[in-house]
């Protein structure tokens, strides 16, 4: 037998492509499986907006007729342009722990990249910063929360000795809510509620597109600065609205207003993960019967972003989403949550999310190598 890359060209390539996890998983009981009719929309081009500004292109290392690891890899015109970059981006990696075929992989995910005159490479990305992204390097044993990654802990070496190196660290706090209020926080978020003239609200879900192109606004505004971010096209945002709009609970998206006009969010999910571990990848034909039975008991939710636009930072508005989406979550039932990721030079939020009483428990690991 001999080792072998080739690039996915057919449906029956990409359904082989889709399996691998579950066979490196099938010992391993903290691994969520995606859904898959979710997970292939976002591989093969026609089904997600994201290919609307983007090229990708799906590669299986085989050894004989056995599938031994897998990788996507993507040119984002829409990260290149905003960021002023030549950055290709790899990303739904998977892999026996086997060097050869790890290295085989990043080589032709290179060699993609410079055909297409990129000169570095980052990730993992599935496929941007808009997506799960990071190789788990510190936390697991607890589940992924909602659009988070998980992998084996060998998926480090592996990695690292094909070259690639660390660029960024992005932290995952875990936080309860059966606790008292952090005093000081509510005390923070009542001065700015009185001086800053701000009002909240819960997402509407009778106006969830507009409410959507609410939160898209502000998200695109609030983040531009960040590393690494691009901002979401409506179509993409659209996408995302609809995707989740069966999991929404609109009492966990929070929107601040000043003076009538939106200036900054909180989005928070329940964490469906605790449903999608019993589906096994289908919600049909008997997915759909165990996601409405385990979905009336999801203990925790995951507090994925928080934007506040310029002009309106260093309020205090944070301090307030955070204080509410804590008793927002309280109320509706959620024991515990998670906040993140948060990138690891971001002190200012590490710090409003310690004084929240969350604790870091989870590290993920973005790299990026030079091309050529």
């Amino acid at each position: 037998m001999s080792l072998q890359v080739r690039q996915v060209r057919t449906k029956r390539d990409l359904a082989r492509f889709q399996s691998l996890p579950w066979r490196i998983y099938r010992d391993d009981t903290t691994w969520v499986p995606p859904l898959l009719s979710q997970e292939r929309a976002l591989l093969w081009p026609g089904r997600h907006p994201f290919h609307e500004h983007a090229l990708t292109a799906l590669f299986l290392a085989t050894n004989g007729s056995r599938v031994v690891g897998r990788i996507g890899v993507c040119l984002n015109e829409q990260h290149n342009v905003f960021q002023g970059e030549r950055m290709g981006f790899f990303g739904f990696f998977e892999c026996e722990d086997d060097q050869a075929a790890a290295d085989a992989l990043v080589g032709a995910s290179r060699d993609w990249l410079l055909g297409q005159g990129m000169e570095r490479m980052r990730g993992p990305f599935n496929w941007s910063t808009n997506e799960a992204c990071g190789l788990l390097i510190e936390g697991f044993d607890h589940p992924p929360m909602v659009l988070m990654t998980y992998n084996p802990p060998y998926y480090e070496a592996l990695l690292e000795t094909t070259g690639l190196t660390k660029i960024k660290d992005l932290f995952a706090f875990e936080l309860f809510t059966t606790g008292p209020e952090p005093e000081r926080v509510a005390r923070i978020a009542a001065r700015a509620m009185q001086r800053a003239g701000i009002t909240l609200r819960c997402m509407n879900m009778k106006r969830l597109i507009e409410d959507a192109a609410v939160l898209r606004d502000i998200y695109n505004e609030a983040w531009k600065n960040n590393w690494g971010f691009v901002p979401m096209t409506s179509r993409e945002f659209e996408h995302l609205a609809k995707d989740i709009r069966s999991v929404i609970d609109p009492r966990l998206i929070l929107i601040a207003e000043h003076e009538g006009t939106p200036v900054a969010f909180t989005l928070s999910l329940p964490n469906v993960n605790h449903v999608l571990k019993h589906l096994n990848g289908r919600m049909f034909p008997f997915g759909f019967l165990k996601a409405l039975w385990y979905g009336r008991r999801i203990p925790e939710a995951r507090l994925i972003t928080l934007g506040v636009k310029e002009g309106f930072r260093r309020r205090g508005i944070e301090a307030v989403l955070m204080l509410e989406s804590f008793r927002q979550g309280h109320l509706a039932g959620y024991t515990h949550g998670e906040m993140g990721w948060v990138l690891e030079n971001n002190e200012l939020m590490i710090r409003d999310i310690e004084a929240m009483g969350g604790r870091r428990y989870k590290t993920y690991r973005i790299y990026e190598t030079p091309l050529g």
